[in-house]
């Protein structure tokens, strides 16, 4: 396969990840309006406006479960910020098919107004901010001064902001910014994700000021199908 035809693959591969936009009437597209559902009603006395998902290690589905519960989220009607800010290992620009020689680094690093930073989608309401260039210190940059400030004016702008972040358990940005967030969802894979390590998740996420609203549990099949599952914590 030529790099054209593997450029193509690779971006289709992307796209189809976007059920929820591809075929919103589908079973996952549903799983993705439930989980919604049940964080907008997890915490009734205090407002869900910035959400991070994480997961405990490497290619269990956080990217795609952020960047879809972002979808479903603006077909809402609610102005929706997806932030990737995975700044070690960033897909969200391949997801939505955008460049990535600018985005939250750079308004961190105040060389861009975050205005000028956010890309939108094909998805009405919907605005995207890429990570930009990798920096070289990831987590600094998560409890920065700067990103305090980034966030008190994204929140003056948009409805719900959702951050998709690394791994938690690999390394510290995932809990550094969960102390700027409201709340945090933690994404699992059926079969592969190692019940230590989401133990281990569930407990770093817990030491952060952000509530943890529930998990994701990607790739459980249920009549041929692959369905996503919500589970609330007390």
């Amino acid at each position: 396969m030529g790099l054209k035809k593997q450029g193509k693959q690779m971006l289709l591969n992307q796209k189809r990840k976007l059920v929820t936009q591809i075929d919103p009437k589908s079973p996952i597209s549903e799983q993705y309006r439930t989980i919604r559902t049940n964080i907008q009603f997890s915490s009734v006395d205090e407002e869900m406006q910035v959400i991070m998902v994480t997961s405990s290690g490497p290619m269990e589905g956080k990217s795609t479960t952020a960047a879809n519960l972002a979808v479903v989220f603006a077909q809402q009607d609610k102005k929706v910020l997806l932030v990737d800010a995975d700044l070690r290992k960033p897909t969200m620009h391949y997801t939505f098919n955008q460049t990535n020689t600018f985005g939250l680094t750079t308004v961190l690093a105040g060389q861009m107004p975050l205005n000028e930073a956010v890309n939108s989608t094909d998805v009405p309401s919907l605005s995207i901010l890429t990570s930009g260039p990798i920096p070289p210190n990831p987590a600094e940059l998560m409890g920065s001064k700067s990103m305090e400030r980034f966030l008190n004016e994204a929140k003056q702008k948009y409805d719900v902001i959702l951050f998709d972040t690394p791994p938690i358990v690999a390394v510290t940005d995932a809990q550094v910014l969960g102390n700027l967030c409201d709340g945090s969802v933690l994404v699992a894979y059926s079969g592969k994700t190692d019940m230590e390590d989401a133990a281990k998740a569930k407990d770093l996420l817990s030491t952060t000021k952000s509530k943890l609203l529930g998990a994701v549990l990607n790739g459980k099949k249920l009549q041929s199908s692959d369905y996503y599952y919500y589970y609330g914590t007390k």
